[in-house]
């Protein structure tokens, strides 16, 4: 019982810096724009919560928002093991540069989570395998989910991420330069974002992402972005 509270305090400690709002340049192809992420994660002792929203700052000479993207997820779990059920929801809007807007399709996921944390609550792992419901497009697909957070040198350096790989039909126009080619099927997406920061203090880090992704957002085969920038840990 006594590791148990021991646990539970430890991650209430975490929580009161898991809030950070993160703005980078984008540096990929095709891109060269601010985006912004909201992004908090508490847990309690019934699971966790977590959620981030994201945006695209590129839409007409003055730079509006041009996207906004979000995930919510919940992880509950009443019992004394690394697993936990795992329920989530994605979706979001698109505008274009003519004023219209378009919305991502809603997903909603359900499945399993497996978590592992040292002693220190200074790294972790989640494993996630979910079924995922894409509306009006695959009502049954599934996801598979690494996420990391890892601290080093007495919390100076934070190396963190996710990766996802998931089934979802899309038919893809262009290739990584942004050059059109004849439209093309694929089935299965893979998306990682690994990050590193700098931590110069508790509140602000520097640092920035690289992101990796296949068949992503019309875009065919493997295309990189990285991206600088700064982190506010609330």
């Amino acid at each position: 019982m006594r590791k148990v509270i021991f646990a539970l305090l430890m991650l209430c400690a975490v929580s009161s810096q898991a809030q950070n709002l993160q703005v980078m340049y984008d540096f990929g192809n095709g891109r060269q724009h601010v985006t912004s992420t909201l992004e908090m994660f508490k847990p309690d002792k019934w699971g966790n919560t977590f959620f981030f929203v994201d945006m695209e700052f590129n839409n007409g000479n003055d730079n509006h928002p041009s996207s906004a993207y979000m995930e919510i997820a919940r992880c509950l779990k009443f019992w004394d093991a690394p697993f936990s059920a795992h329920v989530e929801y994605n979706g979001g809007l698109l505008a274009t540069p003519g004023g219209s807007a378009f919305p991502i399709n809603n997903a909603y996921l359900a499945g399993v989570d497996y978590a592992w944390n040292d002693k220190a609550f200074t790294k972790f792992l989640n494993l996630k395998v979910l079924y995922k419901n894409i509306v009006g497009k695959n009502p049954a697909s599934f996801q598979i989910t690494g996420v990391w957070n890892l601290n080093f040198l007495d919390n100076k350096l934070t190396v963190s991420g996710f990766a996802d790989f998931w089934r979802e039909d899309n038919t893809n126009f262009s290739d990584a330069q942004g050059n059109p080619i004849v439209p093309t099927n694929t089935k299965f997406v893979f998306l990682t974002e690994p990050q590193v920061w700098y931590n110069v203090n508790k509140n602000l880090s520097l640092g920035g992402e690289i992101e990796v992704a296949t068949n992503f957002g019309t875009v065919n085969g493997l295309k990189v972005c990285p991206a600088l920038g700064a982190k506010w840990n609330f």
